[in-house]
């Protein structure tokens, strides 16, 4: 049996990975690097919140791959491909946690998505590095040192989506558009 989505998934997907390609160029717009403040993780995060599991890696896996493909941010290879396995992994993660309701709490709750999606998707990125270093052919990269460069370059970004996230969620359910 093929797996089908809802036409409401499949909007909510579309929507997400528009975002994921618009919002990184409003960022690059305002020499704001997309290194730093991950503007492309906050539209797949937040897809992880409002689809099912599927949906949500498809929103992960396709959002890199298209803006590279329409914008050259990131580039097509290595970067977009490592962020199209890390960023499925986020989505993937937040979903399939947000699904069985770890803590009680909301805010606890999402935050804990968060942080399970970001330590789980960092390791699904190195795995890919490591893949990478081991069969192509002048790919200068290392797992560990790459994924310590990309969370100490990336902390504001990790901070700003601790706290955006949550918050926008939090407005969003308050207008009656999110609940969970």
């Amino acid at each position: 049996m093929k797996p089908t989505f809802k036409p409401a998934e499949l909007t909510k997907a579309a929507f997400f990975i528009a975002m994921g390609i618009v919002l990184p160029m409003g960022f690059h717009f305002f020499q704001m690097g997309g290194p730093v403040f991950l503007p492309m993780h906050i539209p797949v995060l937040l897809a992880g919140f409002f689809l099912s599991p599927l949906p949500a890696v498809m929103v992960g896996l396709l959002t890199p791959l298209l803006s590279s493909i329409l914008t050259s941010m990131p580039p097509l290879f290595p970067m977009a491909v490592i962020m199209m396995v890390e960023l499925a992994a986020y989505a993937g993660l937040v979903s399939f946690s947000r699904q069985r309701r770890l803590v009680e709490n909301r805010s606890l709750a999402q935050i804990l998505c968060l942080l399970i999606a970001m330590l789980g998707g960092r390791i699904a990125a190195g795995l890919v590095v490591f893949v990478l270093s081991l069969t192509v052919a002048g790919i200068q990269l290392s797992p560990l040192p790459y994924l310590i460069g990309a969370v100490t370059k990336g902390l504001p970004g990790i901070i700003l989506q601790l706290i955006f996230i949550p918050s926008l969620l939090l407005l969003l359910n308050k207008a009656r558009v999110y609940d969970n």
